[in-house]
């Protein structure tokens, strides 16, 4: 996808977020729904979704796409690397990617954000994959960070 097109594309997904997630507070539940718009709006996306740190483990949580691993081997891939190094890890070849842990092997790049709380807590981490190579930028960066502030801030205007 052109940048400028994906930056366009974020912005609006952005606001329609910001709304839709105005009506819960749940953690969970907006996982759920940025995963759910995200993956459908987002054409270079193949498998959308959240890994929970739970008890030192990253279990599968709300996802889009094909079936998941449920846990992801301790210290191992993509997604541990996000949480280590507490950042993003773009990935253009997956292939490329030492101790890369393979759900589906139609992927082919892949971004990981870990996703902070209030405190400063890691309580998960975004995985997106893609089915070509090289699909994700700092633009698809930039815009996920900012989209998954949204799910530990405060909803305004709550339809309570």
């Amino acid at each position: 996808m052109i940048e400028k097109k994906k930056e366009g594309r974020y912005q609006r997904i952005f606001v329609q977020l910001e709304d839709l997630l105005k009506k819960t507070a749940d953690p969970l539940a907006r996982m759920a729904t940025i995963c759910a718009v995200l993956h459908h709006k987002m054409d270079h996306y193949f498998w959308t979704g959240f890994y929970l740190l739970k008890d030192n483990q990253l279990i599968v949580g709300p996802y889009q796409g094909p079936v998941a691993c449920q846990e992801l081997e301790k210290d191992r891939g993509v997604c541990w690397a996000a949480v280590h190094q507490k950042k993003p890890v773009l990935v253009e070849d997956v292939h490329k990617f030492p101790g890369h842990i393979s759900c589906d092997s139609r992927s082919q790049s892949e971004i990981t954000l870990p996703v902070f709380d209030q405190s400063g807590n890691i309580t998960a981490v975004f995985d997106v994959d893609s089915d070509h190579l090289n699909a994700f930028s700092i633009t698809d960066q930039n815009h996920l960070e900012k989209i998954l502030d949204l799910i530990y801030s405060s909803p305004k205007n709550s339809g309570s």
